[in-house]
């Protein structure tokens, strides 16, 4: 059915993602803390600065922008992690097999980082964009209805 030819082409191109993924994550984990000092920000003053301009066209474009952001990291993060977690893991099982438990010990050890990292990456994504649902709908109702 498969040769090994091709079983070691798929491997070399899954092992070839690892670094990719990697410093995807550690993007993916920069903006999300960028994202929550910006949300810090909104709470705390920026909300209250776009009701005073009484702009709904911008206030919508904004909340669009920045709720599909947050959501965005709320799905890419988990996926990253994901991948983060399951690339190590078979050269690790591998190494097993020949009693490297080194190398086992360091791609399990990088299978959780990049879980625990991808996960936080989504649970904060995926709060603030609740949090920012729930604040831009409540500035849209306050606008629109006290105008």
């Amino acid at each position: 059915m498969f040769n090994s030819e091709s079983i070691n082409i798929m491997h070399v191109a899954v092992e070839w993602l690892l670094q990719p993924v990697v410093y995807a994550l550690l993007f993916i984990v920069i903006v999300t803390l960028w994202e929550a000092g910006s949300a810090i920000g909104e709470r705390f003053g920026g909300l209250e600065k776009l009701k005073r301009a009484n702009d709904l066209i911008r206030i919508e474009t904004l909340a669009r922008q920045r709720i599909e952001r947050a959501d965005l990291i709320a799905r890419v993060g988990p996926m990253l992690g994901l991948m983060g977690t399951l690339i190590p893991l078979g050269p690790g099982l591998a190494a097993l097999g020949q009693g490297e438990l080194q190398t086992l010990a360091s791609a399990v050890t990088l299978a959780f980082d990049t879980t625990v990292l991808g996960l936080l990456a989504g649970i904060t994504g995926f709060v603030l964009g609740r949090l920012r649902r729930r604040w831009y709908d409540h500035l849209l109702d306050e606008i629109e209805h006290h105008g």
